[in-house]
C-alpha cells in the first residue's frame, strides 16, 4: 500500500495551496480518506476526513471554512484546498486511509511539507 502525497511548498500568509494524495495497493473507493498535520515540537492532529464516497465531511475547527477536503474515487486521490493559510498552519501534512474512520491503525502516506511565511 502506497500513499504519496504530494503539493506542499512556501506560501504567504492569506494564500493557497492544494494537496494531493495519490493511493495504490488497496481498493481506494473501501477507505475513508484523511489529512492530518503535525508542526514542530507538536503531536499529529486531525485537519479533515471524508467518507468513502465523498458524501459527508469532517473539518478540526482550526481549519473549518478555510480547508476543503475532496476525493475522486475513479483517480485514487485525495485533495485537500486550503485557503487563507495562516502561519499556524505550517507543519507536515500527511494523508492516511482508514477503512473504519476511527484512525487508530491506518495507512499513512509520507508527508509533504507547508511552510506559510507571514
Amino acid at each position: 500500500v502506497q500513499l504519496q502525497a504530494s503539493g506542499g511548498g512556501l506560501v504567504q500568509a492569506g494564500g493557497s495551496l492544494r494537496l494531493s494524495c495519490v493511493v495504490s495497493g488497496l481498493t481506494f473507493s473501501y477507505y475513508n480518506m484523511g489529512w492530518f498535520r503535525q508542526a514542530p515540537g507538536k503531536e499529529r492532529e486531525f485537519v479533515a476526513s471524508i467518507t468513502k464516497t465523498g458524501g459527508s465531511t469532517y473539518y478540526a475547527d482550526s481549519v473549518k471554512g478555510r480547508f476543503t477536503i475532496s476525493r475522486d474515487n475513479a483517480k485514487n486521490t485525495v485533495y485537500l484546498q486550503m485557503n487563507s493559510l495562516k502561519s499556524e498552519d505550517t507543519a507536515v501534512y500527511y494523508c492516511a486511509a482508514d477503512h473504519n474512520m476511527d484512525w487508530v491503525t491506518p495507512y499513512w502516506g509520507q508527508g509533504t511539507l507547508v511552510t506559510v511565511s507571514s
